[in-house]
């Protein structure tokens, strides 16, 4: 499961699936050299994004992921 603690590297190299909510949402983060040392909370509220939304849309992907 991922949490705003996440790191945003880390998460997307575990779960390259989520780069889509990324892109979704106008997020360079993947390509950003910040990003392997920055949390998803930390990055998306410096993009004025709700974190707990887009966090719980992540994670709703990645389960939708495993199931398949």
């Amino acid at each position: 499961m991922i949490t705003k603690e996440s790191n945003i590297l880390e998460a997307v190299q575990t779960y390259p699936v989520i780069a889509q909510v990324f892109r979704k949402y106008g997020l360079g983060c993947i390509g950003c050299m910040i990003s392997s040392g920055e949390t998803l909370g930390e990055g998306l509220t410096a993009h004025g994004m709700n974190v707990d939304e887009i966090i719980t849309e992540i994670n709703r992907l990645i389960a939708l992921t495993e199931i398949v």
